[in-house]
């Protein structure tokens, strides 16, 4: 889902509403600070493990699926397309989390100890998902700095909506959208060209900074150039299948990517100091959580982001006597989504804001 937001970004009109003199004084759950250190060690293990793992599903299960191609013939249709569609949906199950997710964590530069590995897998993802990394990493440190305050933050516009009615939702999250993939390379090709549109790509990648510009345009080509060269490899060498599960391997099956990304802050408030009542946490089983590099913690995140992913359930147990209820399981948090949205949808004054310990600490709104 965060993959997408460029595409809605860039379509906005222009309209230099954005201020940059945010100074916010954000409440944090308080924790002793030798306990807080702790927690803000990397590692480079559970880096590496992470990382490789990761990587290593979605190239397995890019290889099923091309096996499972391979393996199709006139005598075995009826059960090897069938097969086929299914390693699809498996490898395209994993797109979602190899974009801005993963991209995500190491641009928070706390993966590895590594500046340099942290930088190099960033990279790596970003050009196997056609993630606008430049982009992201102007755009999400705004994002930390003033979460879902309207007048600063462009990458989080609350209230959020979304609606699954039109098959070509469906389409997108259960199987392929030819059109967004269409939105997608074009917006590529824009950036390519030099071409930067909507208020909040103007504000991150402002037209005075030549240097930024330049590092976008050229990430842009980046893209375009690498991925036709691969394709035409692919193609020559009679592999063009590869195309599929590497090219556009993460454009397809959004599903879990969205039931797990947009409960982030959905249903929440504007311009409270509070992470609590602008950012939700949920738990979940360890494969949601691993496809996800613990996003589920996502309040957490906010409130101590030098905490690194792999550590923030521990943090979520040091200061949980001051969080609101976290839902288990994605059914579970969408159920409350849900019936928020129904409120939302019949009273046009509901508000929403999380239960907390001391309702008396949560700070007015500006």
């Amino acid at each position: 889902m965060v993959s997408h937001m460029a595409e809605v970004a860039d379509s906005t009109p222009i309209d230099p509403r954005f201020k940059t003199d945010y100074k916010i004084n954000w409440y944090r759950c308080p924790i002793e600070r030798d306990v807080l250190q702790k927690l803000m060690r990397r590692s480079n293990f559970r880096a590496w493990l992470q990382t490789l793992t990761h990587l290593g599903w979605f190239f397995t299960t890019a290889i099923l699926a091309y096996l499972a191609f391979l393996n199709i013939s006139l005598t075995n249709w009826f059960w090897s397309i069938p097969l086929l569609i299914g390693a699809l949906f498996l490898h395209g199950t994993m797109g979602p989390f190899m974009g801005l997710i993963a991209i995500h964590e190491l641009q928070h530069r706390t993966v590895f100890k590594s500046k340099a590995l942290n930088e190099f897998f960033e990279v790596f993802y970003a050009f196997i998902s056609w993630s606008d990394f430049i982009w992201y990493r102007a755009s999400h440190a705004v994002h930390h700095q003033a979460t879902c305050h309207a007048d600063y933050d462009g990458e989080v516009l609350l209230p959020i909506r979304f609606s699954v009615r039109k098959w070509r939702v469906w389409l997108g999250l259960l199987a392929w959208s030819p059109k967004n993939t269409w939105l997608r390379l074009k917006l590529v090709w824009r950036h390519a060209k030099g071409e930067v549109r909507g208020e909040w790509y103007e504000h991150v990648l402002p037209e005075k900074d030549e240097l930024l510009r330049r590092k976008h345009r050229n990430w842009a080509r980046i893209l375009l150039i690498g991925h036709s060269v691969l394709a035409l490899v692919f193609i020559a060498t009679g592999h063009w299948f590869l195309i599929v599960v590497f090219t556009i391997g993460t454009f397809y099956c959004g599903w879990l990517g969205f039931l797990c990304g947009l409960p982030q802050h959905y249903g929440l408030n504007s311009n409270i100091p509070d992470f609590r009542m602008n950012t939700r946490t949920f738990t979940c089983s360890w494969i949601p959580a691993f496809y996800y590099w613990n996003m589920q913690y996502h309040l957490e995140h906010h409130m101590y982001p030098a905490v690194p992913f792999y550590n923030l359930p521990k943090l979520r147990k040091a200061i949980e006597h001051d969080l609101p209820p976290a839902p288990h399981g994605l059914v579970a948090t969408w159920r409350e989504m849900l019936g928020l949205r129904k409120k939302f949808l019949s009273d046009s004054s509901f508000v929403y804001y999380p239960s907390v310990p001391q309702q008396a600490s949560v700070p007015s709104a500006d």
